[in-house]
């Protein structure tokens, strides 16, 4: 059952069953280079990644990414959803599509309906973003939202930077 839908998606909780996606997404080269290697190798990995990461956040903080499905055909074309980073101090929205599915509009739509269902059912006070400062399609995703460039973030433990994307400040 779906968690929500929107015009052309339906969004899914994860499941240890989901591995295998998880194992190909997370091996996409779009996924390495603007994202980050998370060192996914195989399918036990890929399960382990699943418990320790969007299983245990929905645990802890009630959300999560949540696997996106194409309404049309039923295919399962990426994530997206909330995370919450220690760093950060609030959640932010992320998503990550395969390469096929790319330029169809299906990353602001899922970013869209994920947005408003933090806000409006979740009640969360603040949404933001992060992205490498060179994915200029994913800062265009986050723009489409209302969120606008704060800056760059140094990702604790890692040797990169991520533009910091909110909500304008009135």
């Amino acid at each position: 059952m779906a968690l929500l839908s929107s015009p052309r998606l339906s969004f899914h909780l994860l499941t240890k069953a989901d591995a295998a996606l998880m194992l190909r997404l997370l091996n996409e080269p779009s996924f390495i280079n603007n994202i980050a290697d998370r060192g996914v190798r195989t399918l036990e990995q890929a399960e382990k990644y699943l418990i320790d990461g969007p299983l245990a956040m929905y645990r802890q903080h009630g959300f999560g990414m949540y696997r996106v499905t194409r309404l049309a055909d039923g295919l399962d074309i990426g994530l997206c959803g909330l995370v919450y980073r220690d760093y950060l101090g609030k959640p932010d929205i992320g998503y990550a599509f395969f390469p096929e599915f790319a330029g169809q509009g299906y990353a602001s739509e899922a970013a869209a309906a994920i947005f408003a269902y933090g806000k409006n059912v979740l009640q969360l006070s603040e949404i933001v973003g992060i992205v490498a400062p060179h994915n200029f399609a994913s800062q265009k995703v986050l723009q489409k939202l209302g969120l606008q460039k704060q800056g760059q973030l140094q990702v604790p433990g890692e040797d990169k930077k991520v533009d910091y994307y909110a909500l304008p400040t009135v």
